[in-house]
């Protein structure tokens, strides 16, 4: 069998997240066949990830990008985001989301321009996202208990303190990342629903979809999945009663400085504007 036809059966599956019997009738090959290709295919994928996986490229001192111009040096922005997956039944508790589905939680870093640069894999979908990412060395946190998501700045609100105003401009920078995993999950079916294979292999495809999904940004003028997705959603508040979940990690009183000197200084520039 060529190249062409194990690399079209792979992006059959991940594109439809068809199963076997419907490509065995699709492309007249044998179940074990197909089920090789998959792995074949999608290791293949990873090995490319040298070239797939972006490098970080920090914002610039002069960046004029509404978004980010105030992060300078940023790398990214960081979310998890949960994708079914088949686990044994011993493992089930382990897997199973506050919305008791069966999941992997992936946590992923995207540039501005929304490719990856950062993904991993593995934890059971249990796990909270943002249990101990507070403000410390090397993660420039939101400030808890105050409005956070864009549609809170909606219809005439305006930030008053120099926390909502971080709060404001660190979730337009941090959308980015909800509108990645957005177009991801709509790009390949078989993240947005239940699958048939091994959870290790499940991650493997989802790494592979990942970088595939670079590929795609980097080769491709236009993006058609792209203007599916808005970059002011969200709704909800910083520590909206998951506070007691939380496992504070790393906080560092030098960051904690940086950050509220840095709100100040949005919103004294803020004032003269407004």
């Amino acid at each position: 069998m060529d190249i062409d036809e194990q690399v079209a059966i792979f992006l059959h599956i991940i594109a439809h997240n068809v199963k076997n019997r419907v490509m065995i009738g699709c492309f007249q090959r044998s179940g074990e066949t197909i089920s090789k290709i998959v792995t074949r295919v999608c290791n293949a994928v990873i090995r490319l990830h040298p070239y797939l996986l972006k490098k970080p490229e920090p914002v610039t001192e002069n960046s004029t990008d509404q978004r980010w111009k105030w992060l300078k040096n940023c790398l990214g922005a960081l979310d998890g985001t949960h994708i079914k997956c088949l686990v044994p039944l011993k493992d089930k508790p382990k897997y199973r989301t506050r919305k008791n589905d069966i999941a992997t939680n992936v946590l992923g870093v995207c540039s501005q321009d929304m490719q990856f640069i950062y993904v991993l894999l593995g934890w059971e979908g249990s796990t909270a996202d943002d249990v101990g990412y507070t403000n410390g060395e090397g993660f420039l946190a939101p400030y808890r208990g105050q409005r956070y998501h864009l549609n809170n700045w909606r219809v005439g609100h305006q930030p008053t303190t120099p926390k909502e105003l971080f709060n404001m401009r660190h979730s337009s920078a941090r959308n980015v990342i909800e509108k990645c995993f957005g177009i991801l999950k709509a790009r390949w079916g078989i993240l947005r629903d239940n699958s048939y294979y091994p959870i290790d292999l499940k991650n493997k495809i989802i790494m592979a979809c990942c970088l595939l999904h670079n590929y795609i940004r980097q080769e491709m003028t236009i993006d058609p999945f792209e203007n599916r997705f808005e970059l002011d959603e969200g709704i909800g508040d910083v520590g909206g009663g998951d506070d007691d979940n939380i496992t504070p990690v790393g906080v560092s009183t030098e960051w904690t400085t940086f950050r509220n000197n840095l709100a100040q200084t949005m919103f004294d520039s803020w004032n003269t504007t407004h």
